[in-house]
């Protein structure tokens, strides 16, 4: 199972947590978002989400300066990701850092989306 494989990588992930996703776990932790369950740093497929909310079939991933040239794999990441039945998502670094609350309406439209779909 490529979870098992994973779980060295997704320890690192959560120990070396930027900034950014820092500050939106801690609005996304013990289900303070609207009652959802999320978790951070999930191993899908052969891929490491940022965050899941395993319930609504969501992941949002947080985009640093590091992904400014890397859209094509962005998007096979997303694809793959996709092929479990999750959406993803995504936002800039700088998107959490300056519009928190708006990040989390966009989330939480989101959920609601998935919540009536």
């Amino acid at each position: 199972m490529a979870g098992k494989k994973l779980t060295p990588t997704v320890r690192k992930l959560r120990r070396a947590m930027t900034d950014a996703e820092r500050l939106l776990w801690s609005s996304l932790r013990s289900r303070q978002l609207a009652g959802h369950k999320f978790v951070c740093q999930y191993p899908i497929g052969n891929a490491v989400a940022d965050f899941a909310c395993r319930g609504a079939k969501l992941v949002v991933e947080l985009d640093g300066g590091q992904h400014a040239g890397a859209a094509e794999a962005d998007a096979e990441r997303t694809h793959m990701i996709e092929a479990y039945g999750y959406t993803v998502i995504r936002f800039w670094n700088g998107d959490v850092m300056g519009n928190l609350d708006g990040v989390l309406e966009s989330i939480l439209d989101h959920l609601k989306i998935a919540s009536n779909g």
